[in-house]
């Protein structure tokens, strides 16, 4: 399985596939630090990474926030972000597949690198 540091975010439509059961555990070896949820979306339950990210105050947290904005931006894939005070919670999943696609893990990879 390739490394995810070294990979953009592709094209994602409605009939991607979702990653496989094999490709998440390898992926996930990647990202020690997330977990994998179900989230009710709908009518829809849904596969997403989650990670919270701890800060020392409200600022250094919305600043994190803002970066991650322009990191989404720049991959054209976005994440939910939750800001509060001395932290910030990040879900990534594909919408239009409803569930996880390789984008997310990269993201999520590319999220842990804009923190350290």
């Amino acid at each position: 399985m390739s490394d995810l540091k070294s990979q953009f975010c592709e094209a994602c439509q409605a009939d991607a596939p979702k990653v496989t059961d094999e490709e998440l555990a390898e992926f996930m070896k990647q990202l020690p630090d997330w977990a994998v949820i179900s989230e009710q979306v709908s009518e829809h339950h849904v596969l997403q990474l989650k990670r919270v990210f701890k800060f020392k105050n409200f600022k250094t947290a919305w600043e994190f926030g803002e970066k991650l904005m322009h990191l989404a931006e720049s991959e054209g894939h976005h994440p939910g972000i939750f800001v509060e005070w001395g932290k910030v919670t990040v879900t990534w999943w594909s919408h239009s597949i409803k569930g996880l696609h390789k984008n997310d893990f990269i993201m999520a990879v590319k999220t842990d690198e804009l923190f350290q």
